[in-house]
């Protein structure tokens, strides 16, 4: 029944375009002149304006009537009459101009008895004419297939959508300001690649046909703007798309948006000290305060940030020391006796690395709900860290966990290229015990450590995580404007 109504619409529809040309009008108008957009016109009460917009909401109640349009970013009522427009421009009004058609309104802005900012309307123009309507009663979408299949409904009837994407870009911008006044510059470096390298993470692969090469989509930018600093920038910083083929959930997509950047003579806790700063910054400008709600719980990021120790933490739970294990079924048994998995359930881990985060990820990550810092990670998890002056069992790395996820993971980078060697190619050992999440030995990367680099600390940033965390979101494709979807 429904689709039979949908179907009705568009022949309805289709119907008054033909007659629109019948009748010597154009129905999809070249451009219109405004003096103003929607936001600056609700400013200028007694002022005439033109402005332009869609259509969300039409009433005619004989010859008077009101109208309401929008942009992304904001709305106004328009006030439609006989008085205002002559007999034939008000008939066509009525008859030819429907709920989502583009319209441009010329008039004078005025309040009503009831304080509505409203403009008198005395010229409309059909800009542009739709073939289908709004969802019903311009309640907004709820099913989520529609929403993320056919996000430009959900941005023209659900305000909080609006304003997650619209304070996204306003994060987007922020960061690139405040990395440019930090003296960081913006480089582009390659999403198609020929080495996995910058994370553990299972990539995408394609074939260049030009060069009939295999390549990988980058699952990280770290090893490219490293090549960076062994040039001689100082400072530089990439935000873009990253691709890692592993499974979806809440959290997690295959095709996210990392900002990463790397400073030369910075060391982890330098990064700790500028993202803290940077974090509540961005917060105040975008959102007007740092405090956010997330599951009914107010939380003040401009509160210092808590800091849990990985190891003490993890030997808490596992009663034991986790960087004596270098034997992962020994590891196993051991995890399996203190009750904490069963084999079954450990069955993925085929490394001792895989194995220690997966009891991380589950025993502490999960419960954190506060901005909290995440700090001293055994080694073993990070190939590309530095590792501690004191203890090479460690890496000088720090996570920002929130809401259960990790928001920020940075760490002091090695610059060491013989050792750098070594763990690479321990990788290689990994990925023939079943590892998929391994990095490859890039020896591009290797050749440019061997032309030496200075310290350097970088960082990685989730732009489409943390803008769930702050909005509390159910799902990360709420934050993506158009998610991938499988096909219908």
């Amino acid at each position: 029944m429904q689709e039979q109504t949908l179907s009705n619409e568009v022949d309805i529809r289709r119907k008054k375009i033909d007659d629109l040309r019948a009748m010597g009008e154009i129905p999809y108008k070249e451009k219109f002149e405004r003096t103003c957009t929607i936001a600056e016109a609700r400013e200028k009460v007694g002022q005439r304006v033109k402005i332009a917009g869609r259509i969300i909401f039409k009433r005619v109640m004989g010859k008077f009537g009101f109208i309401q349009i929008r942009d992304i970013n904001a709305k106004i009522q328009v006030s439609v009459g006989r008085n205002e427009l002559d007999e034939q421009s008000y008939d066509f009004y009525k008859k030819m101009i429907d709920i989502a058609d583009f319209v441009g309104v010329e008039g004078e802005v005025y309040l009503t008895q009831t304080g509505e900012v409203t403009v008198r309307a005395e010229k409309v123009t059909l800009l542009s004419k739709t073939l289908r309507s709004l969802p019903e009663k311009f309640h907004g979408l709820t099913d989520a297939e529609t929403i993320y299949r056919q996000r430009y409904l959900d941005l023209i009837t659900n305000e909080k959508s609006r304003q997650v994407f619209l304070t996204r870009s306003k994060i987007e911008s922020f960061i690139r300001r405040y990395l440019e006044d930090n003296g960081f510059l913006e480089v582009e470096t390659p999403v198609l690649q020929t080495s996995v390298s910058g994370a553990s993470a299972k990539p995408f692969f394609t074939h260049h046909n030009a060069l009939d090469i295999t390549c990988n989509l980058r699952i990280a930018t770290e090893t490219w703007l490293k090549q960076c600093i062994c040039a001689g920038f100082d400072r530089v910083f990439e935000m873009g798309k990253d691709f890692r083929n592993e499974g979806m959930d809440p959290s997690h997509l295959q095709e996210f948006t990392q900002v990463e950047w790397y400073a030369s003579y910075w060391n982890f806790e330098d990064n700790i000290k500028f993202f803290y700063n940077m974090v509540n910054k961005m917060l105040t400008e975008c959102l007007g305060t740092t405090k956010i709600t997330y599951q009914g719980q107010e939380i003040e990021f401009a509160s210092e940030w808590p800091r849990i120790n990985y190891v003490e933490k993890m030997n808490e739970i596992l009663g034991f020391d986790c960087l004596a294990e270098e034997d992962v079924d020994a590891f196993k048994k051991k995890v399996v006796e203190k009750g904490l998995y069963s084999y079954g359930e450990l069955e993925e881990c085929k490394t001792v690395r895989t194995l220690i985060d997966y009891i991380y990820k589950r025993k502490i990550r999960a419960s954190i709900v506060n901005p909290t810092i995440i700090y001293n990670y055994p080694a073993v998890l990070v190939p590309l860290a530095r590792r501690n002056d004191n203890d090479a069992r460690v890496a000088d790395m720090f996570q920002v966990v929130a809401g259960g996820a990790e928001l920020v993971k940075a760490y002091s980078e090695l610059v060491d290229p013989i050792l750098q060697r070594q763990l690479l190619e321990k990788q290689l050992e990994e990925k023939a015990l079943g590892d998929e999440e391994t990095m490859d030995v890039d020896e591009d990367f290797l050749l440019s450590m061997e032309h030496g680099m200075p310290p350097i600390s970088g960082l990685g940033f989730g732009i489409d995580r943390f803008v769930q965390f702050i909005f509390d979101l159910p799902n990360i494709r709420d934050t993506i404007l158009f998610p991938l979807m499988k096909q219908q």
